[in-house]
This record gives C-alpha cells, sequence and structure tokens, in this order.
C-alpha cells in the first residue's frame, strides 16, 4: 500500500514539518554534491552501532562526537528514493501532528522518535559497523502519533493487486497498523545479523512505539 493524502485538514500552517522536509532535502543535495567523497561523509556522521556501544574505545579515532551522530544521522539518506519515500510519508502524517501537538511538542516527538528508534537498532545490532542513516526513525514516530491521534481519517491509498493497482481510501489505522506489521515482520529474520545493509526494521518499530507514547505525554 502507498499511501498519497490523507482526509484531514490543517489549521495551522505546517511549518515545522516543511522546514524538516526542507533540512533533509538540503542535506541529500549536498551529499549528491560530494561525488565520491560521499561514503567519507556517510561514515562520519551517520550512527554506526558499533561506535555508540564501544564509545571510550574509539572516541579518540573520530573527529566528530559520536553521540551526536544519533541526531545528524536522521537527515542522511542512501538515495533519492529513499528520500522520497520518507519525505512523502513525513508530509501526508506529519502536518496533522504538528497541528494537534503544536510545534514545539512536535519537535520533541520527533526528535526523540528519531533517538528511540536509534537506540531499538542498536540494542538489537549492538556490533554493527554499518551506518545507521535516514529519517524513517523519527517519521515512523509521527506514524504513531498519527494512529492514535486519527484512527478513522481516510487515507487515499494506492493499493497492488499484483500486476494492478487501485486507488481507494482506506481507515488510518488499517493503513497505519499494516505497515507495522509487515516491520514486525521484516524485522524477526533480521535478529543476529550485525552487518546487514538495508533498512533497520528495528528502529522503525522504536520510532512507532516511542512515538504513540509520545503522543500521550505530550498532549
Amino acid at each position: 500500500m502507498l499511501p498519497l493524502k490523507d482526509d484531514i485538514p490543517s489549521y495551522k500552517k505546517p511549518v515545522v514539518t516543511t522546514l524538516l522536509i526542507g533540512m533533509n532535502v538540503l542535506v541529500f543535495l549536498y551529499q549528491f554534491s560530494l561525488g565520491p567523497g560521499v561514503e567519507g561523509f556517510v561514515l562520519k556522521y551517520g550512527a554506526i552501532p558499533y561506535k555508540i556501544t564501544h564509545l571510550a574505545k574509539v572516541a579518540h579515532y573520530t573527529t566528530f562526537p559520536l553521540p551526536l551522530t544519533l541526531f545528524t544521522a536522521m537527515f542522511l539518506h542512501g538515495g533519492f528514493l529513499h528520500l522520497l519515500g520518507n519525505m512523502l510519508y513525513l508530509w501526508i502524517f506529519g502536518d496533522n501532528v504538528e497541528d494537534r501537538l503544536g510545534r514545539f511538542k512536535f519537535i520533541l516527538l520527533y526528535l526523540i522518535s528519531g533517538l528511540a528508534a536509534s537506540f531499538s537498532h542498536i540494542l538489537t545490532s549492538p556490533k554493527s559497523t554499518v551506518p545507521m542513516i535516514g529519517a524513517s526513525g523519527a517519521i515512523a514516530g509521527v506514524l504513531g502519533a498519527y494512529m492514535v491521534a486519527f484512527p478513522y481519517a481516510r487515507i487515499l491509498t494506492v493499493v497492488f493487486f499484483g500486476f494492478f493497482a487501485r486507488i481507494i481510501r482506506v481507515p488510518a489505522f488499517f493503513v497505519l497498523g499494516f505497515w507495522f506489521i509487515l516491520q514486525l515482520i521484516y524485522a524477526i529474520p533480521s535478529l543476529g545479523v550485525q552487518n546487514a545493509g538495508g533498512v533497520a526494521f528495528f528502529a522503525h518499530i522504536g520510532g512507532f512505539l516511542a512515538g504513540i507514547l509520545l503522543f500521550y505525554v505530550l498532549r
């Protein structure tokens, strides 16, 4: 399923959501401009589980504070489709959560969900040396908050049936609940695999659950 838009109007301009999208796009454009140097950039500013869990042992080898990579990693992306998918979800669901919580609390939810996502991945892959990058963990927190805030919102969604597709309106709790179940299904086989690349599914799970909890706390 691919969500396209929801039917919940925003009563205020989604300033924070727009700024977050702008920051992610600008950082990606900078990454793209680096050419072959992008690999070193990602290694420096991405969150590497092994370095985080062995902070004292490797800190003297780095030129950037390792704890800060938990934040900088949220604004890095591995490719255009990675960025596009994340920003689509943030644009669809972020404005309404920002509207409900207010701008400052929305920033808190976004960043804390991102940290929860990072720690969820680190706890399940503490020895991984693959950089963890992307806004998807933080955005998963936004999805969790949206699901409990607007469970019956209608989401215009592309549903694929093999080679065929149909656009229908689906309740938010079904779209986002289905998304979360998929993360669980894909995450289980990755347990114990330390250096596999690809999607950090446990980060999505941690961010989503953190977003649900934070929404109840912050509202």
